[in-house]
Parts: C-alpha cells; sequence; structure tokens
C-alpha cells in the first residue's frame, strides 16, 4: 500500500456510528491509532461504543446527517476537540421497506435526504477541511442496489444508486485539482445487521476491509468501487476482450490488505 501522503491520517469521521457496520468501522479505526468521530442520532449508543475504545479515542458526535445545521455543529465540535478531519467514511443510511404505492412524495425524499443528502453534506464538510491540506481520503459505503433494485425498496435503491455517481462526479470535479484527496465507494457485502441478512458477513470483519481501504491514500483509488476485500473493475468491450486475449494484457482487480 502507498503510504499516505507526506501526512498520516490522525483524524476520521464515521457516520452512522452508532450501531452495525459504522460501530464496527469507529471501533477499528480507533485501534489503528486514529482518533475517531463517531456520529449518530442516538447518545446512548455512542457512549456506549466510546465506552468500549481505548484510549478516549472515540468521541461522541450526536448529529442527524440530514440536518446539515446539526451536521456542520458536529464537525466544529470534532475540529475544536481533536482537530480537522482528514479520513471521512460515509456510512449512515436508512432501508425503509415500502412497497411504491405506499410511498409519499414526503417519505421517499426523507429516505433520498438521508442515504444521499448526508453523503453531500458531510462530504461538503470534510472538503472544506481537506482542500486547504491537499489530502484526504473519503469513503462512500455503497450498495448495488441502484443496478437491481429489489422489491419494497424505490427509494433506498434510487438513493444509492445515485450516490455511486456522486463519487464519480466529485471525482470528475477534484481529481486533477486535488490528487491527493481520495475518493472511493465500497460494497460491504451483505451483512448480519439490521439492515442486512441473519446469515451475513459479520460487521467486525467486514469493517476491518472498510477500515483498510480508508487508510489505503493511493492517488489511483480514485474513483475505484471495491466490493467486500476486491476491486470491481467494469466489463470490458469486445473489442477490449480480444485485444486483452491477443496480447495477454488486462486490468486485474486489487484486494485490500488486511
Amino acid at each position: 500500500m502507498e503510504p499516505f501522503g507526506t501526512h498520516t491520517p490522525r483524524i476520521a469521521l464515521v457516520t452512522g456510528a452508532g450501531r452495525g457496520l459504522g460501530r464496527a468501522l469507529a471501533l477499528r479505526l480507533s485501534e489503528k491509532g486514529l482518533t475517531v468521530g463517531a456520529l449518530g442520532r442516538k447518545a446512548a449508543d455512542l457512549e456506549n461504543l466510546a465506552d468500549e475504545a481505548a484510549g478516549g479515542r472515540i468521541l461522541p458526535l450526536v448529529a442527524d446527517v440530514a440536518d446539515t445545521e446539526s451536521l456542520a455543529n458536529a464537525f466544529e465540535t470534532l475540529d475544536r476537540l481533536a482537530g480537522p478531519v482528514d479520513t471521512l467514511i460515509n456510512n449512515a443510511a436508512v432501508y425503509p421497506h415500502r412497497d411504491f404505492l405506499d410511498e409519499k412524495p414526503e417519505s421517499f425524499m426523507a429516505t433520498v435526504k438521508i442515504n444521499l443528502g448526508g453523503i453531500v453534506a458531510a462530504s461538503s464538510l470534510a472538503l472544506e477541511r481537506m482542500v486547504p491540506r491537499g489530502t484526504g481520503r473519503i469513503i462512500n459505503v455503497a450498495t448495488f442496489a441502484g443496478n437491481a433494485p429489489t422489491h419494497l425498496a424505490s427509494a433506498y435503491s434510487v438513493s444509492k444508486g445515485a450516490a455511486l455517481i456522486l463519487t464519480q462526479a466529485m471525482v470528475r470535479d477534484l481529481g486533477d485539482r486535488f490528487p491527493g484527496i481520495v475518493i472511493s465507494d465500497w460494497i460491504p457485502g451483505a451483512l448480519k445487521t439490521e439492515m442486512g441478512l441473519p446469515d451475513g458477513i459479520d460487521p467486525g470483519e467486514a469493517a476491518r476491509w472498510g477500515a483498510a481501504l480508508a487508510l489505503w491514500h493511493d492517488p489511483t483509488l480514485n474513483g475505484a468501487l471495491f466490493v467486500e476485500q476486491e476491486e470491481w473493475l467494469p466489463a470490458p468491450s469486445f473489442k477490449r476482450r480480444i485485444f486483452n486475449k491477443l496480447t495477454g494484457q488486462g486490468a486485474k482487480p486489487r484486494r485490500i490488505t488486511v
């Protein structure tokens, strides 16, 4: 893995850190020596998380990613207590199970405001702190729901699919000017959480991959998508497949080392 430029990552912020994957990610990053702002809506969950971490490395930040004012206040609190964030994991999301006929415009957009708007707001606040230094790392926790929506998940699928496009748009705008600010997507897989499956991947195991990816600072990761532990590469065109076969060339997916 490439080093984190001339800056050692010190301050991380994880959204949706009260439970499940976000909680496991916050713990894993704190074990790696980072001070972690654990952001969520329930103070009790965040305080229990902070108590579990050694050395006071987890700072509870009560905020709703859909509330830009409370989110900005949380970033300012982290600034004051630890310093400006250099590693952001946008993990917060909701997954309401509703038939589209049961959705109202208000309920649909409430999901979008969290799953997509939360990434926009948190990333914007993080970039305000990263751009002056020219370095940083943003991981957007993603899914393939936008490619293949499931039943009773229209708002979730639309919002998460748009979040993948957002990552590419951010990279297109920032990549040339700020190559030291590396933005990637990560799909952790089906997890054993409230939003996941009873026989899914243990969040603690997935967090090992997610934290390692967040600490992997390499400009060639800008816009990359990882699924669980391996990079996902789009299918090459027919001509490219023929060329690769004739020349023995072709991109090989990278793996997250933990």
